[in-house]
């Protein structure tokens, strides 16, 4: 954790706790009614990986074809997997478990969106977490002329990164986590090096 002499918003980012997450789900948005099958999370401070979270989540619904084939999820795996009743909490609680997080995602207005949703399906206030989009840092560091696009396997293969995207929530976490210290490292050509710089520079 950033020591505790220091501000929160003056942390470098080696002091800073990222929870990284991804979801897999039923479709594009929960405002058609969609739900979450899977949540992943990797806890990571100082290029240090600190706890992992993954579950599979019961949707209560028939996965459409095209899923099943994106994800490789069936609905024979989500067969007495926890309702997102149970699922919920228990990934907020091991967000809780670290202290001063900001949350981290590729293109995360997707993963907030279902989270938030779930939250508000159960009644549950969100939290206000500071988040981080990797989709949104890459494109501030990365050029244009250097990268096709910013979608996670192509930035996997820009990094040459060790874990590879398959539409699993954990292996994705794992390829956003190399994804975002390969960017933090270029932040330091951008004079970006505490919490409260990034947050200037993403502006």
């Amino acid at each position: 954790m950033a020591n505790r002499m220091t501000p929160k918003n003056q942390a470098s980012l080696a002091e800073i706790t990222f929870i990284v997450l991804d979801l897999e789900t039923t479709g594009a948005s929960p405002a058609n009614g969609c739900g979450i099958t899977e949540i992943g999370a990797i806890a990571v401070r100082g290029g240090e990986l600190l706890e992992e979270f993954s579950t599979f989540v019961n949707p209560q619904v028939a996965l459409p074809e095209y899923i099943i084939n994106l994800t490789g999820i069936t609905d024979e795996m989500l067969e007495g997997a926890p309702l997102i009743d149970q699922a919920f909490p228990e990934f907020i609680e091991f967000i809780n478990r670290h202290e001063d997080v900001y949350l981290v995602a590729h293109n995360a207005p997707f993963d907030i969106g279902f989270l938030k949703a779930a939250a508000q399906s159960l009644s549950h206030n969100w939290p206000k977490y500071e988040v981080i989009d990797t989709v949104k840092l890459a494109r501030r560091v990365i050029d244009r002329s250097e990268i096709q696009n910013y979608k996670l396997g192509t930035l996997s293969q820009f990094f040459d990164t060790k874990a590879l995207p398959n539409h699993r929530a954990l292996d994705d976490v794992k390829t956003t986590v190399e994804v975002l210290h390969r960017l933090i490292e270029r932040l330091a050509g951008f004079g970006v090096f505490s919490i409260s710089q990034l947050k200037k520079f993403m502006r």
